[in-house]
């Protein structure tokens, strides 16, 4: 099921992760799924995708998600 804006995102999304990395996440989501169109496990597939684009661009220190030096 893609997201077709952040608002749909889940709440533990929505309400952990800033703006930018929540953009990051629908998108890298949305082509995942897409991608692993007839795949048993699609959805669980573009999430883990998902949360990989996110961590390439953010770290988790603490409760907060921070951008990487040099990125974001």
């Amino acid at each position: 099921m893609p997201y077709r804006t952040n608002a749909d995102l889940s709440d533990s999304i929505r309400v952990h992760l800033p703006d930018h990395a929540q953009n990051i996440y629908r998108e890298a989501f949305n082509h995942a799924y897409a991608a692993h169109a007839g795949d048993v496990r699609q959805e669980e597939a573009a999430h883990r995708i998902a949360w990989a684009a996110v961590k390439r661009s953010y770290a988790k220190v603490g409760a907060d998600w921070i951008p990487r030096t040099g990125r974001a």
